[in-house]
C-alpha cells in the first residue's frame, strides 16, 4: 500500500531525513520507534505533504509526493498528529462530523462505532472539546480521523500523557483497526504497546532507519535497543 523510498526531508537548510525507505502493507501495524529528534514525526509529515522532501512516496502504486495534505487524505491516508488538533469550541459530536467522509459512500465507521469503542465520548457528546481531558481529546482525535474512512492511519504518539488504562484501551483500538483491514503506521516511544501489537518494527536514528524486523527480533537485539532506544 504505502512505499517510501530514499526519502530526504528538510526544515529550511536543516537536513532531517537521510534516505528513509520502508513500506506498510494492507492490514499491517508497523511501529516506527526511536528517541525524540530521530526523525519519526518528520517522516509522518513528509508522507502527508507537510514538509519539503525528496525521494519517492507511493500510495497503491501511485506517487503522492508533491500533493497537498487534503489531497493525500482524500486518497485514503488518515493522520493523527501528536498535538491532537481538536476544535476546542465545537462539541465532541461536531468534531466527529467534521471528520466524516463526504462522498455518499458509507464508510466502515459510524458515530455508534466511535461511541461504542470509547463510551466516555458518548457521555461527553454535547460537551465542547476544549474542556475534555488530555486522554479524552486523544480519543476524539483518533475517532475523528477514522470517520474519514482511511485505509491507512498514521498515528503520532497516541499514548503520550495518557493513564495506563487509557493506553491499554488505545492498544485495543489499534488492533480493532487491523481487524477491519486498516493499516497503521504507529509512531511511539512506549515499547510495551508497540511491541505487543505491531507486526513489524522500524527503529530510526539520526534521520535514518537503523533496524527493521519483527518485534521479537528487536527484543533479542540488545545493541539496537541500547544504542537507539533506551535512555
Amino acid at each position: 500500500m504505502l512505499q517510501v523510498d530514499n526519502l530526504h526531508a528538510y526544515y529550511g537548510k536543516s537536513h532531517v531525513l537521510h534516505g528513509v525507505s520502508f513500506e506498510v502493507g494492507q492490514g499491517e501495524i508497523v511501529a516506527l520507534l526511536g528517541r525524540n529528534g530521530s526523525g519519526r514525526s518528520t517522516t509522518a509529515k513528509a508522507i502527508m505533504g507537510l514538509v519539503d522532501c525528496q525521494g519517492r512516496i507511493d500510495w497503491n502504486g501511485q506517487p503522492i509526493q508533491g500533493k497537498k495534505a487534503y489531497e493525500i487524505a482524500h486518497l485514503g491516508i488518515g493522520y493523527v498528529p501528536e498535538n491532537r488538533d481538536i476544535f476546542p469550541k465545537l462539541t465532541v459530536h461536531q468534531n466527529l462530523q467534521l471528520g466524516q467522509k463526504r462522498s455518499g459512500k458509507n464508510g466502515r465507521w459510524s458515530f455508534e462505532d466511535m461511541y461504542a469503542m470509547f463510551p466516555r465520548l458518548k457521555e461527553r457528546e454535547h460537551t465542547e472539546a476544549g474542556v475534555l481531558s488530555g486522554g479524552e481529546q486523544q480519543m476524539l482525535t483518533l475517532c475523528r480521523t477514522l470517520m474519514g474512512d482511511p485505509d491507512l492511519i498514521i498515528i503520532d504518539e497516541p499514548t503520550e500523557g495518557l493513564a495506563p488504562k487509557i493506553v491499554e484501551l488505545v492498544g485495543q483500538y489499534l488492533e480493532e483497526l487491523k481487524s477491519r483491514g486498516i493499516s497503521v503506521l504507529l509512531i511511539e516511544q512506549k515499547l510495551t504497546i508497540a511491541m505487543k501489537i505491531s507486526d513489524r518494527a522500524l527503529v530510526m536514528g539520526h534521520g535514518s532507519i537503523v533496524f527493521e524486523g519483527t518485534p521479537q527480533a528487536l527484543r533479542e537485539n540488545t545493541y539496537i535497543r541500547k544504542e537507539w532506544l533506551e535512555v
